[in-house]
């Protein structure tokens, strides 16, 4: 693999919220949510001790929100609880990022961009849930606002292993390597420390 020593990378975790941990309201991902929560937690502080961002970006809708029109039922709201950062995640307040999005990528509405390019990121690695769905627009949108992507599987979640195996094995191999790659966190740092 082609090492990436000369990037600076920025640690998005998207997502995992409260709500996805309400025993109230089991969920079918949160299973897969809790087991990729410790390999996250490692890279939070890989990524601190090189000074490299460490940005939570997480559900912030409204209830009347477009996207509720459809059988997804209102969650993650705005100013509510189950709107906030996991427990069990190393957030650390004084030195990381929380950006509340209103829509699925980290990118939309959040001034995520800006602020990576002013502290010279190149490289944004992706982590948290939902493979399917706001992991993967945020890498696309990185993408689109010129950043290389890693998508790592050992630190991302679909509602079922199936449905996350066969969104990473669609961009395994796609024309964009070595932009954007699917790789494991072990991949990662070997990638970074070149």
């Amino acid at each position: 693999m082609e090492q990436l020593s000369k990037d600076k990378p920025a640690l998005l975790i998207i997502d995992l919220v409260k709500d996805t941990f309400n025993p109230d309201h089991p969920l079918p991902i949160t299973p897969f949510a809790a087991k990729i929560i410790p390999t996250i937690n490692e890279l939070c502080e890989m990524f601190r001790k090189h000074g490299w961002p460490v940005i939570f970006s997480t559900d912030a809708f409204q209830e009347t929100d477009f996207i509720f029109k459809g059988r997804m039922k209102p969650h993650s709201l705005a100013g509510t609880p189950g709107a906030e950062i996991a427990d069990g995640l190393d957030y650390r307040p004084e030195i990381d990022t929380w950006l509340p999005k209103p829509r699925f990528s980290a990118f939309f509405g959040t001034g995520l961009e800006k602020m990576l390019h002013e502290q010279g990121v190149t490289m944004c690695v992706v982590t948290g849930i939902s493979t399917n769905f706001c992991v993967l627009t945020t890498a696309m949108d990185a993408l689109c606002h010129d950043f290389k992507v890693v998508l790592l599987e050992d630190c991302t979640a679909a509602a079922n292993e199936n449905i996350h195996k066969s969104v990473l094995e669609i961009y395994r191999r796609n024309p964009l390597n070595p932009l954007f790659r699917v790789a494991s966190s072990r991949d990662l740092k070997d990638l970074l420390q070149g």
